[in-house]
């Protein structure tokens, strides 16, 4: 048998996170991963009911008890816990009861942090989402534009022909729907053309975002910037890039109906994985506004082209947008709920390590 000495050490080594509870769920002990997961001294909640770790955790005591009554243990994979932080985690979960004769029962928890392994599962989904969805656009594009051509051509052959000045109006009709629609095919490709790189500061993009959208004049939006100075430059397109974060930020603003706050957040994130490459320093740029969030319907969908929420949208705006950043080896991010929506440009600052 282990000594108590050797158990304690063998339980602090532990990556997993920890949590002894009693039968009343307050916390009798706590490992060093445990206060890694929640962010405080496991001192200072040592006898606190388990609610007082973890916000809004009606979820967690209810396992609890579960486990506790039928004296076995639980296991529950992606369960999500929110901190007293506010932050959002999710655990793989088991439970066990700890029942000895002559003891009060006890609950040893064992949480483990999953929400790198699903973001990284996540963004790879999303990135071969994005190219087989630009493949098939590129394969639409081809069998549109050849027969829009000939339409095209073929209205401009009849006007020719035609005296009335009445008829002629409906040639016109072709060739500027024609020509409409060419628009919007050339649109949903995208950008053909390689991206024209430069080192550049990514706050001066961002500020010029943020000016463009300031100039459109809408009187109910605040727009808040929280910028971290320490990101170094990075090698970009800087017009690509302003169009990219343009197109997700008018999102917000039509998000908002004009009335609301944008806030403009800049991070550097080091030794950071974007799908399935790991990069050592990244540039993080977010945009948040506190509108109603986006429906649950469209969240899987919210990168394909001719997607949208409103009526008048062409719903191309946020599918040019993850082209763009492709382009620079980069990915955009969502994450929604009502009252805050998220978007996360994330541009890799040097080269990427396998």
């Amino acid at each position: 048998m282990f000594s108590p000495t050797r158990a304690q050490r063998l339980l602090d080594s532990q990556t997993t996170a920890v949590l002894v509870f009693d039968g009343a769920f307050r916390l009798s002990d706590i490992n060093p991963a445990g206060e890694m997961l929640i962010g405080h001294s496991g001192r200072q909640y040592l006898g606190c009911p388990v609610q007082e770790l973890f916000e809004a955790a009606g979820v967690l005591p209810e396992r609890l008890a579960r486990a506790l009554e039928a004296a076995s243990s639980y296991t529950e994979h992606e369960l999500v816990l929110r901190l007293r932080s506010g932050k959002r985690i999710t655990v793989d979960c088991v439970i066990t009861p700890l029942v000895e004769p002559g003891r009060q029962p006890e609950l040893l928890v064992e949480l483990q942090q999953i929400d790198r392994h699903l973001r990284i599962s996540r963004e790879e989904a999303l990135l071969e989402q994005h190219q087989a969805t630009r493949q098939l656009v590129r394969g639409l594009a081809h069998e549109i534009k050849n027969p829009l051509g000939g339409l095209r051509g073929a209205a401009q052959l009849l006007a020719r022909e035609l005296e009335r000045e009445d008829l002629r109006e409906y040639t016109r009709i072709i060739i500027e729907e024609a020509d409409r629609l060419r628009e919007l095919v050339n649109r949903m490709l995208g950008p053909n053309n390689a991206p024209r790189k430069e080192r550049i500061n990514i706050h001066q993009v961002v500020e010029r975002v943020a000016s463009l959208i300031e100039a459109e004049g809408h009187d109910g939006l605040a727009l808040q910037r929280d910028y971290d100075p320490s990101i170094p430059e990075l090698h970009a397109d800087p017009a690509l890039l302003i169009q990219a974060l343009l197109n997700v930020a008018r999102n917000a603003v039509e998000a908002l109906d004009g009335r609301g706050r944008i806030t403009l957040r800049t991070r550097a994130l080091r030794q950071f994985t974007i799908g399935s490459r790991r990069h050592r320093l990244v540039a993080s740029v977010e945009i948040i506004d506190d509108g109603p969030g986006i429906p649950e319907d469209m969240k899987d969908s919210l990168f394909y082209p001719m997607v949208t929420g409103r009526a008048e949208g062409t719903g191309l705006g946020l599918s040019i947008a993850q082209s763009l950043v492709n382009l620079h080896d980069g990915l955009i991010e969502c994450e929604s709920e009502p009252g805050e929506t998220r978007f996360t440009v994330l541009l890799p600052l040097e080269p990427s390590h396998d």
